[in-house]
């Protein structure tokens, strides 16, 4: 059984634990909030202003970070120094320098470091990729995706809508679909970016990849209006096929001989998987391959290579 501390009880740190209830093999045995405003913990969990106390008073292998992106490092290496598994929510961090000291803390520690690239446990988004492994309907010939939501308003402290901590959509939502286009492609040859800059940071960004004959985008806003709601898409050209997602619909295949039918997939979510796979490498002794420190630095890199494309009003490339 994997005893866990979630550090950070948002709107994150609430999703984790609803998972962690329902996960054999783990179990949270207390909860860091440092606002102070958690007084009892949900099940009667324990709580502490800081990771030191809890580090003081609790047995627990690893932990769950689920604080601002600013405050990753500090805790990561905490963490790593007192002999710490750790889970990170995305994006692993602001700058590529804080990145670089997490996973070099983790590779000197020996220990388990995995990052929260969700959408690489998404069911759809697995089949996509499985299709593309498998080239079951042919090469991809071109692929978008989006990621469209209302101006977020659930961060403690307001801290995503505040640049010097996020740096907008660009990096907090976006960076989900930059990290699936490595998972699935590898890193592309250049990208070539436009963005909209507002009080949030970079609140709306478009990319263009450069992978060989591909065409393929990705674009990420969250300057719609709160109210708009949440959705996330994809739309894959195959030789013979296409396949499409909505996340205000379904997944649906296309082919030459019949029309849109829909596409069974397992009745899980990314945050379950990533985190049931995180458990899994832990009970097992294995070790984390997917969604790793080392490949979240390389997804922080990319899309800070974006953002100064954004700038610029140039592609930039990667060689």
């Amino acid at each position: 059984m994997q005893r866990i501390l979630l550090i950070g009880f948002g709107f994150m740190g609430r999703k984790h634990l609803e998972v962690y209830r329902v996960l054999p093999d783990s179990v949270v045995v207390g909860i860091v909030d440092i606002r102070g405003e958690l007084p009892d913990g949900p099940d009667g969990i324990p709580v502490f202003g800081d990771f030191s106390s809890a580090l003081e008073k609790l047995d627990f292998m690893a932990v769950d970070i689920c604080l601002p992106t600013d405050l990753h490092r500090e805790i990561a290496i905490q963490a790593f120094a007192a002999g710490k598994h750790v889970f990170c929510e995305k994006p692993i961090a602001l700058t590529r320098d804080d990145a670089l000291a997490m996973t070099e803390a983790a590779r000197a520690s020996g220990l388990q470091f995995m990052v929260g690239h969700c959408i690489r446990f998404w069911p759809e988004y697995q089949e996509l990729k499985r299709l593309v492994a498998t080239c079951e309907h042919g090469r991809l010939l071109s692929l978008s995706l989006e990621r469209r939501t209302g101006r977020p308003d659930y961060s403690a402290g307001d801290w995503v809508n505040q640049p010097e901590r996020c740096l907008g959509a660009a990096l907090d939502l976006h960076i989900h679909d930059t990290d699936f286009l490595l998972h699935l492609l590898g890193k592309p040859d250049a990208v070539s970016s436009q963005g909209i800059q507002d009080q949030t940071g970079w609140s709306s960004i478009a990319t263009r990849y450069t992978y060989g004959s591909r065409l393929v985008t990705a674009s990420g806003a969250w300057n719609y209006p709160s109210k708009w709601g949440f959705q996330m898409r994809f739309s894959a050209v195959f030789e013979h096929a296409a396949l499409d997602y909505d996340s205000r619909s379904e997944l649906t295949l296309t082919t030459e001989n019949e029309a849109p039918k829909k596409v069974p997939v397992p009745a899980t979510d990314g945050y379950f998987n990533e985190l049931a796979y995180f458990v899994a490498c832990l009970e097992q002794g294995g070790t984390v391959t997917i969604s790793t420190g080392d490949q979240a630095t390389l997804s922080l890199g990319v899309v800070l290579t974006e953002i100064e494309s954004a700038k610029c009003g140039k592609p930039l490339s990667f060689n």
